[in-house]
């Protein structure tokens, strides 16, 4: 092969890869399996892969933060009526759920945890902080310092589906 008609399979992938992201991704896959390695788009394949794994971590922060602030409304605003609680403990479920599905897709996240609880938690208590302030029927409005600073809750805290803070 030229080094011209590679020039023009290489546009030709990164067109594709800019106007039609499912047939790109659907080619490489057939390149990878075919093992035409010198056709590969490999820029965009290691900028796809890089997301990838970007995307992954997001979603676990995101449903850290989902879980951590529930539980800290089910600490802080213990007194709350049990009807609503039920709606923190079925968030607390589900958040839970999802954050061992990831674990499970992903083992060596269980490395990434405690960092991505450090980076969940000042979100987490935001949110728990501005869902408390919008608290009505006579529901105690905690104040921002009931609400600690650090994560009271431990690793073991957060993946154990019987704990809910309480």
């Amino acid at each position: 092969m030229t080094l011209s008609n590679k020039l023009e399979l290489q546009d030709q992938a990164k067109l594709l890869y800019d106007t039609e992201l499912q047939l790109w991704i659907n080619k490489t896959i057939n390149q990878l399996e075919n093992r035409q390695f010198e056709q590969l788009d490999i820029e965009h394949l290691i900028e796809e892969l890089r997301d990838l794994g970007k995307s992954d971590k997001t979603s676990l922060i995101s449903n850290l933060k989902i879980l951590i602030a529930h539980l800290l409304k089910l600490k802080v605003q213990f007194d709350a009526p049990e009807t609503i609680k039920y709606s923190w403990y079925n968030s607390v479920d589900e958040h839970r759920e999802r954050i061992q599905d990831c674990l499970n897709d992903n083992p060596s996240f269980n490395n990434f945890l405690p960092e991505a609880i450090e980076k969940a938690y000042p979100n987490a208590r935001k949110l728990a902080i501005k869902e408390g302030k919008r608290a009505t029927r006579g529901i105690r409005i905690p104040q921002e310092n009931d609400y600690l600073i650090s994560c009271p809750f431990t690793i073991k805290h957060l993946l154990d589906e019987n704990f809910y803070g309480i």
